[in-house]
């Protein structure tokens, strides 16, 4: 058994744990009346190994069929964890998660709220290809031009207001959000990876992006109109969301040391 201090407030201790899952199988993370979730798939197993309803608080929410290859939540528990927790909860859980790692944090450490930037990845294949079909975005009917299309990333770093890409009637208190990376890679010979870093996201605010980058890319419109689109401040003015399944959450950073 691990030795803890508990919270001389709630009497509770504060977990991180860190996790992946294959959004194929769920409605999204966030828990939803009458559908799976990865939220609710892992509060009821660990409700039942530590025999208390826990309840976990993600750092994001991804959409239906959006995978995550490093995710983290918390939870708050009374019980001191035993050291063979994670081998018994990935046994526990479906193929369709994994969990790498829990670790105690601050009782003000939030897995939403303290992150510092999130990172996400998005696949397009650009051959045609049965086993990543459902991993990616299967775009081989037109060639895509990925020079425009980083010709257009580097405009994003321009803006903060990035209301052209978000998912309309949302409650976000704004709009805002700070850029840190973006890029188009050709991974391998037929695999294009679309990397983006920034300290928040809106909803669908990735897939928007995507979907108006392969209208670059197959030189619908040029680089220069996405100033053009984000200046509209409407979604109707951006491309077609992106295909779920070729987008991945790869990483949300904390400063641990805190």
């Amino acid at each position: 058994m691990l030795i803890e201090n508990l919270d001389k407030n709630t009497n509770k201790l504060r977990y991180f744990i860190v996790f992946s899952y294959n959004g194929a199988s769920f409605f999204g993370f966030q828990k939803q009346p009458n559908q799976i979730s990865v939220q609710e798939t892992l509060e009821h197993a660990l409700t039942i190994l530590l025999r208390e309803n826990i309840k976990i608080v993600g750092a994001g929410r991804t959409d239906t069929g959006v995978h995550a290859k490093k995710m983290y939540a918390h939870f708050d528990t009374q019980n001191n964890l035993a050291a063979d927790l994670v081998p018994r909860l990935n046994s526990f859980l479906p193929p369709s998660i994994a969990v790498y790692n829990i670790f105690q944090v601050d009782q003000d450490f939030h897995a939403r709220f303290s992150a510092l930037h999130r990172t996400y990845e998005y696949y397009i294949s650009t051959h045609k290809n049965p086993f990543t079909e459902n991993s990616s975005w299967q775009f081989w009917r037109r060639k895509l031009e990925i020079d425009a299309m980083n010709e257009a990333c580097e405009i994003l770093f321009e803006y903060k207001d990035f209301t052209s890409f978000a998912k309309l009637h949302t409650d976000n208190k704004t709009n805002f959000c700070q850029i840190k990376k973006a890029i188009w890679v050709q991974q391998e010979e037929e695999l294009l990876k679309f990397t983006i870093s920034a300290d928040r996201f809106l909803r669908n605010m990735v897939r928007a992006i995507v979907g108006t980058m392969v209208e670059i890319g197959t030189q619908k419109i040029k680089p220069e109109n996405i100033r053009d689109i984000i200046e509209k401040k409407n979604r109707n003015a951006a491309g077609i969301s992106a295909p779920a399944h070729g987008l991945y959450l790869v990483e949300v950073g904390y400063d641990f040391d805190i």
